[in-house]
């Protein structure tokens, strides 16, 4: 039998934004249940759950730190989620494997972007919140300021539970308001009850009435009650909050300082009274689904995963039912941070981990043949690239390698080999995310790597027409080498490609070299006859050459029409065709006219705008070329609170003064070659 069934099992992910004490918060937990002897320290590099290089070098947290704890008969089991957009990826997964998630809020600062993500992150997947306002010790902490900023800003309102007693220095306590008690907390986090100091109560009284009115809210027979009667007794506005936040109407608020132990067990006490235990099933086939993915290069593959039917047992055969393959389970084991807690099983509603799975990934369900799969993460998509490439030679296999392992690890990172461009790109959800992968290459698979803006994918074609010879003749005595041709070049409709007519009437090149001009041609074509981009919609015709019985060749005649092809090109108004992107950005209300104003700096064309829950999405069509950037320029314009995304819709003729600039600097650069 497991220790903890279900009913005693509370999975619940910390979010927030980033430095307002999410990890400190974790753990705070962790030491205040005696789970860790000492509390780890994020400023000090110690923390339990930061423990990746990157983490602690950087300050914050990067991946999911999993750990559980033990408090009043219950197991609690913590996933600390990144609060920096770029791990934004972390948060949807975090939010899987739990059924409530603490919002970390600072004491001391306004409505902060990372508080808004989470919440909206939050409300898209239903999740029953509980808002913690933290660091009421440090200065200019005002528990009342930062939630009347929140009630003025978030859906559903959040609603305080408790009030604190004291702040900044003075802060020693709180009032839990649905247990009309009063605890003032002492050096080892524990509270002491004492009487409800006067200077609170009128206070106390009215944020009681507003949690009642929350409470009431929660459930109609509540609310006809407590229109009758204005009051709720404790166990009914329990009832009530608890279906409140369940329905995704109520978010309670709590307070404390984690990084001083005050009021924290009073936040484990809300999380066992509120949020609903997981919905899983104790004597069903076994059946996990797969959150979260580490790779190790010393372990290997370590798959967390939260079991939602029976249970997952050590060294057993389990299949992967997203992919309909098996696997063979080895040791199981409970995680805390980077130490592995070995356990026999793990069962309904618990979390757990295992290392070495050969096949399984984020997202995928495991269990018994029968199980039917869990339906897939939706990830963020990426939205900023870099082309990437060794610092050392002969390192393209291991740095191919590396990366394929650090994207089974990070779905949210793409990795792929342009054909056109020929670079290797990674693509994240920012600049922040794409250093982290390259420190965590030269870290973990011992490759360093380098990076720049990637290549955009242009092509070339010509808008007029021309007639050029080409001509290679070489002969300074012994086997010489001897091949004239005229080709005539026009442009062909957009799409239609490449068009080869053969228009000689004799025999001024034989039959056998023709082929040969015509490789050439598509030769010079595929490499870029103006600007190094491929040429398309382009229609040849050989009309006219001149060959030698001896000196000709099948070399000879290519090396011609390659020849003929790039002065053709240069002769017929070449023009650079440019990818162009179908964008959507949504921003909220008060950005619109930034926005729109940036989009028609980077050439775009505003197709419309459509007006959301205080947002706007603005649909565009902007070249590939000036949305290099645009991740981290929108970042910067709405203080990280607009999104994007972008598709291929099609090539487009580039402006003349840009295009020119680019065929030049190729030219020069050929030249300068040869």
């Amino acid at each position: 039998m497991p220790k903890f069934g279900p009913d005693k099992i509370r999975n619940v992910a910390i979010l927030g934004h980033s430095h307002d004490g999410k990890t400190t918060l974790a753990e705070a937990i962790l030491h205040a249940t005696g789970t860790v002897a000492r509390m780890g320290s994020t400023d000090a590099g110690t923390s339990t759950l930061d423990f990746e290089p990157e983490e602690v070098r950087r300050r914050i947290s990067i991946g999911l730190g999993v750990g559980s704890v033990e408090h009043n008969g219950y197991k609690l089991n913590l996933v600390d989620a990144p609060g920096f957009f770029d791990f934004a990826g972390q948060v949807v997964s975090a939010l899987r494997s739990v059924e409530g998630a603490l919002v970390v809020v600072s004491a001391n600062a306004g409505l902060a972007v990372g508080t808004e993500i989470a919440w909206d992150q939050c409300n898209r997947d239903r999740k029953p919140r509980l808002v913690v306002v933290n660091k009421m010790d440090k200065e200019n902490a005002d528990f009342f300021g930062t939630v009347t900023a929140l009630r003025a800003a978030l859906k559903p309102k959040p609603v305080p539970i408790q009030v604190p007693i004291g702040s900044e220095a003075s802060f020693k306590g709180v009032v839990d308001l649905l247990h009309m008690k009063a605890l003032v907390t002492g050096g080892d986090g524990k509270g002491q009850e004492v009487p409800i100091p006067d200077d609170l109560k009128a206070r106390v009284e009215e944020y009681r009435n507003q949690m009642m009115e929350a409470a009431a809210e929660g459930d109609d027979e509540l609310l006809e009650k407590y229109l009758e009667e204005g009051e709720l007794n404790e166990e009914e506005m329990q009832k009530g909050l608890r279906e409140g936040i369940v329905a995704g109407t109520v978010a309670p608020v709590v307070c404390c300082s984690a990084a001083k132990l005050l009021g924290v067990r009073t936040v484990l006490n809300a999380v066992i009274d509120l949020f609903p235990a997981p919905e899983a099933a104790p004597d069903g086939p076994a059946k996990a689904f797969v959150f979260n993915t580490t790779a190790d290069p010393f372990v290997g593959r370590v798959t967390y995963f939260k079991v939602l039917s029976g249970c997952i047992k050590g060294d057993q055969q389990l299949h992967n039912v997203t992919r309909n393959v098996a696997e063979r389970v080895g040791g199981l084991f409970f995680p805390r941070g980077k130490e592995h807690l070995n356990t026999p099983e793990v069962c309904a509603g618990d979390i757990g981990a295992v290392a070495k799975l050969q096949q399984t990934l984020t997202g995928d369900t495991v269990g018994d043949r029968s199980a039917q799969p869990e339906p897939e993460i939706e990830l963020p998509r990426p939205v900023y690239a870099l082309a990437i490439f060794p610092k050392a030679r002969g390192d393209e296999e291991k740095i191919g390698s590396g990366l394929a392992r650090l994207a089974e690890e990070d779905p949210t990172l793409h990795v792929d080999r342009t054909e056109e461009t020929h670079e290797l790109v990674i693509s994240g959800l920012g600049d922040v995310h794409l250093d982290v992968i390259l420190e965590k290459l030269g870290r973990k698979y011992g490759v360093q790597a380098t990076s720049q803006v990637p290549k955009v994918a242009y092509r070339e074609t010509i808008a007029g027409t021309a007639k050029v010879e080409g001509r290679h003749v070489k002969q300074s005595g012994g086997h010489g080498q001897y091949a004239v041709c005229t080709i005539e070049v026009a442009p062909t409709a957009r799409g239609e490609g490449f068009v080869w007519e053969d228009k000689i009437f004799g025999g001024s090149i034989p039959q056998n070299f023709r082929p040969s001009v015509e490789k050439g041609v598509v030769d010079t074509m595929a490499k870029g006859a103006v600007a190094g981009y491929p040429m398309v919609d382009v229609r040849v015709a050989l009309i006219d050459g001149k060959y030698h019985t001896v000196d000709s060749s099948d070399m000879a005649f290519q090396l011609a029409g390659g020849m003929a092809m790039r002065k053709a090109a240069m002769d017929a108004s070449p023009v650079i065709l440019e990818p162009v992107m179908d964008v959507e950005v949504t921003v909220p209300e008060r950005f619109l006219g930034d926005i729109m104003s940036d989009l028609n700096g980077r050439r775009g064309k505003i197709a419309g705008t459509e007006p959301g829950d205080g947002t706007q999405t603005v649909r565009a069509q902007v070249p590939e070329s000036e949305l290099l950037k645009f991740a981290l320029d929108l970042r910067s314009i709405t203080q990280g609170r607009g999104t994007f995304s972008k598709s291929f819709s099609h090539h487009e003729e580039m402006p003349q003064h840009l295009a020119k600039a680019l065929i030049e600097a190729y030219q020069k650069a050929r030249a300068d070659h040869e």
